[in-house]
């Protein structure tokens, strides 16, 4: 019992400092700062990005200018992990800082399918009075607001309204088809909140479009902003793809047997621009100098990505299905253009944001 109290304690510890670790050994390389109002936070994450699948980590057959951009404005991690080879551990990791194991939803990959998921595994999911990144940092005084993909159980027993989130557009599922918005079920999979809704478009530009219009609105306190892509996961559809999804059928082998490098590039720029309309909105609302922007991915890449020199892939525990790429922007605190070679996993994140707002992780 004394050695399970010690084990709990260190690893608070360790969440206390890996905030501090991360920042002063990597992001404080120039010049001392001046204190700051505490900063807005925007994190992106993109789903099964590729070590290399971006032309600043060396993807050779397509460019991604906008996210090399924000690498030349901030600072690239060289050696970044995920807490996990596969979607759902790792969310869990960011959501909770702590590793996915900890937790019994975190030991699932991939969540069953809704209607699996009533048969088989009911109560699967963070539970609500765990404390997140979402609701500690709500705590701390942040708006908040999650776009995108939640993979960490469904309603009405779990949802990012549950977790500290005070607005939720996307897909609840591991998975979802990028014009019908349909799950691999073939049953709707878009809500706004906690209510089911219906949109036309591709699923990348409306989750961009709704985390745009989050940006511009007025806010009387700072916020936190967790952008969370389905791109460039399986369906492999590019913009010019509805075809595609016309005529795909429900099922795990059917959803992945598409595809082609040329479709996953067309993905990646569309990602891409998509990004760089963020950043753009970001600096129009004169808020570029004031925001910590991290993008980040859940885990290595699937058989389109460029993973060199690595060898594996998603659900593999070597390089190249845990080794991820990571660009940090927090101007006056990160230095412009440069690198790193200091080791980040997914909780240092956790700990990084909770520290930037000016909190820290539950004592409980």
């Amino acid at each position: 019992m004394h050695n399970d109290h010690r084990k709990k304690t260190d690893r608070r510890e360790f969440l206390k400092t890996a905030a501090l670790g991360v920042l002063s050994a990597a992001l404080l390389t120039g010049r001392p700062t001046v204190a700051a109002p505490r900063p807005n936070i925007v994190f992106i994450l993109a789903d099964d990005l590729g070590w290399a699948d971006l032309s600043c980590y060396g993807r050779p057959d397509y460019k991604t200018p906008n996210i090399d951009r924000l690498a030349s404005q901030g600072m690239k991690f060289n050696k970044a992990y995920s807490g996990a080879p596969v979607c759902t551990p790792t969310r869990v990791s960011f959501q909770t800082g702590r590793y996915p194991a900890r937790l019994p939803v975190g030991m699932f990959e991939p969540i069953p399918d809704r209607t699996q998921l009533a048969e088989r595994v009911k109560g699967l999911g963070i539970p609500t009075d765990h404390p997140t990144v979402g609701s500690l940092i709500k705590a701390a005084g942040y708006d908040t607001a999650m776009f995108g993909k939640w993979h960490l159980g469904y309603l009405p027993e779990f949802g990012p309204l549950k977790h500290g989130y005070d607005e939720f557009f996307g897909i609840l599922s591991g998975a979802g088809d990028y014009f019908s918005h349909k799950d691999m079920e073939g049953l709707p999979d878009l809500w706004e909140g906690e209510a089911p809704v219906e949109r036309v478009g591709y699923l990348t530009d409306l989750l961009t479009n709704r985390a745009i219009d989050f940006v511009r609105k007025r806010h009387r306190k700072p916020f936190y902003l967790n952008l969370n892509y389905t791109s460039p996961h399986w369906p492999w559809e590019g913009t010019q793809d509805e075809r595609i999804s016309r005529s795909l059928k429900g099922g795990y082998d059917n959803w992945v047997a598409g595809g082609s490098l040329e479709i996953y590039g067309e993905m990646m720029k569309n990602l891409d621009a998509n990004i760089g309309r963020l950043l753009s909105a970001l600096k129009a609302a004169g808020l570029e100098q004031n925001t910590l922007v991290i993008f980040n991915s859940d885990n290595g890449g699937e058989r389109f990505s460029f993973n060199w020199p690595f060898v594996g892939m998603k659900f593999d525990l070597h390089e190249g299905g845990i080794r991820v790429p990571a660009i940090v922007k927090w101007p006056g605190v990160t230095k412009a253009g440069t690198s790193t070679d200091q080791v980040a996993i997914t909780m240092d994140w956790t700990a990084t944001l909770l520290s930037a707002a000016g909190t820290k992780p539950d004592q409980k």
